[in-house]
């Protein structure tokens, strides 16, 4: 069983609510998974290692995706021919200071609008920096969202930027607070976008998910 890589189908960005409002209002049982995470996170980086290259745009600068960017991608069940379809959601990440007060009350309605639209059939990914974990607009993005009930998975990203034992220890310190806080959610994966570090168990779990809907 496998992702089919670099067949994902960009379908839209939205960026006004009433637009995203009729959307989701059309797609009331869409499945699917959500990709969330602080700016500069490697969101993008992350979709790409798993939905195939170029899937979403990365960009060096923070706050780049403005916008709910709506794909379908594929899964092909072992020993069957036809490939099941989801949808990958591509959210604005938060915690970004440089946008104007507009933008940042947008972006807050847009995310406002899909959490309270999007069901159980829609797995969240919270993507962290394992450089930095427990930041501040992380805590507040979770404090926020468990609120809707819906299921997430943790994924703290960017592990092989920890070069040094010195840093690394300093993770392997925090993990007793990171899982005491994250009681919550469902799975916790330390992953490489870049390198490839256990994406394959992010790959796994998410589908995991989705098949048992």
């Amino acid at each position: 069983m496998t992702i089919l890589k670099g067949q994902t189908e960009f379908l839209m960005g939205i960026d006004k609510v009433d637009q995203l409002a009729t959307w989701l209002g059309e797609h009331p049982t869409a499945q699917g998974v959500a990709f969330i995470g602080r700016s500069n996170v490697g969101k993008s980086s992350l979709i790409n290692a798993i939905f195939g290259k170029s899937t979403a745009r990365v960009s060096k600068t923070p706050g780049r995706t403005r916008q709910v960017n709506v794909f379908k991608f594929f899964w092909l069940p072992e020993g069957e021919k036809v490939p099941k379809e989801y949808f990958l959601f591509d959210v604005p990440g938060y915690g970004h200071a440089e946008v104007s007060k507009e933008m940042g009350k947008n972006w807050q309605l847009l995310l406002d609008t899909f959490f309270k639209s999007i069901t159980g059939k829609v797995l969240l990914l919270n993507l962290q920096d394992a450089r930095h974990p427990l930041q501040d607009a992380d805590l507040q993005f979770q404090d926020y969202i468990k609120h809707f009930e819906l299921e997430t998975y943790l994924v703290f990203n960017k592990v092989d930027k920890l070069k040094t034992q010195s840093e690394r220890s300093v993770l392997q310190k925090q993990m007793p607070a990171i899982y005491e806080r994250n009681k919550w959610v469902k799975q916790i994966y330390f992953a490489s976008a870049e390198k490839g570090n256990n994406v394959d168990k992010v790959i796994d779990g998410m589908m995991t998910f989705l098949l048992r809907l």
